[in-house]
């Protein structure tokens, strides 16, 4: 029950960022999306810093500052290049091809053998999402198309590096949250500032859509999503990845008025079973549970052999250190 309630919480995230395309195109000024991803990550990251009062320490410094730059400050700007460039869901169909990335960034870095159902659902999960979001259309910016796979390998890489590295010792994932926007965030600062200009005049509008996108679509959301990293496998947390997709489209049929096609309902349930498969636990191997077996058996013949002998020494008027050393 404790594991189930992890994952469902952990999956808010994913839908939560899957209502950033609605907020952005109808509340945020056009053609920012860098000024839009330092108003994302520098606010939430303060916001957490000041609740978490803590600082990074020794070689952690140098890690907050890797999570924060793959995890938000390369992936917020090259994730809106992409956008920006590609026709239709094109963005999001390569974005799904981040559980793959993790499955093999994992094996590396995590030493966890792939196995072929993890890879089955993982090409189902791009299949579901490609039938949802593929509209016709031109041929896809290769720009564009780099951009979205570097964005996606990047947030690949950091969530597998944020489950290898796990958190110092005391650090709850609200502090780890904090450090990452802040880094991520005064990461794109200066690129927004060069490329963009000076911040455009916000109305009301404006900022309430800047502020959805900070606390809950951004401040919440990571810190769920870095939490869920910390109690689930990093497969298991990137196979949430296709409920964004999947929330945007639910979310432009009923607010948006657009339409969703019989093929877009089959790739969203296609899509969906890709994401309950991948929470699934993989069986372990019958050899491991008897070699467990056997090594939980020595154990307990092993402390009784010991608790013989030092009551033996008792009896003998030793102390149950020489004993059991001299066993």
């Amino acid at each position: 029950m404790k594991r189930s309630a992890t994952v469902l919480l952990t999956a808010l995230a994913p839908v939560s960022w899957g209502t950033t395309y609605a907020v952005t195109s109808e509340f945020l000024p056009a053609d920012r999306p860098l000024f839009t991803g330092l108003m994302r990550a520098l606010p939430a990251g303060l916001l957490l810093l000041a609740l978490g009062r803590v600082l990074p320490r020794g070689m952690w410094w140098g890690k907050a500052a890797a999570l924060g730059a793959l995890n938000i400050g390369a992936f917020f700007p090259l994730l809106f290049l992409a956008a920006y460039r590609l026709p239709g869901g094109m963005a999001a169909i390569v974005a799904s091809v981040g559980p793959l990335f993790v499955v093999g960034l994992s094996a590396v870095l995590l030493r966890q053998r792939p196995t072929a159902r993890t890879l089955l659902t993982g090409v189902a999960a791009v299949f579901g999402v490609s039938l949802v979001v593929l509209k016709a259309a031109g041929a896809p910016d290769a720009l564009g198309v780099v951009a979205a796979l570097a964005s996606t390998a990047s947030m690949s890489a950091g969530t597998v590096l944020t489950k290898k590295w796990g958190r110092p010792e005391g650090v709850g994932p609200l502090a780890l949250t904090g450090w990452q926007l802040t880094a991520g965030g005064l990461l794109i600062a200066p690129l927004a500032l060069l490329v963009e200009g000076a911040p455009p005049a916000l109305d009301g509008r404006a900022l309430g859509g800047y502020l959805y996108l900070a606390l809950a679509n951004t401040a919440v959301s990571y810190w769920l999503w870095f939490r869920g990293i910390g109690r689930l496998s990093a497969t298991q947390v990137t196979f949430l990845a296709p409920l964004s997709p999947l929330t945007a489209a639910v979310v432009g049929w009923a607010a948006l008025g657009q339409t969703l096609t019989p093929v877009q309902l089959t790739g969203m349930a296609l899509a969906f079973a890709a994401t309950v498969a991948g929470q699934l636990r993989p069986e372990r191997p019958a050899v491991r549970t008897a070699s467990r077996s056997r090594e939980t058996r020595e154990t307990r013949e092993t402390r009784e052999t010991r608790d013989y002998g030092e009551d033996l020494g008792a009896a003998a008027d030793r102390p149950p250190a020489r004993t059991a050393a001299g066993r």
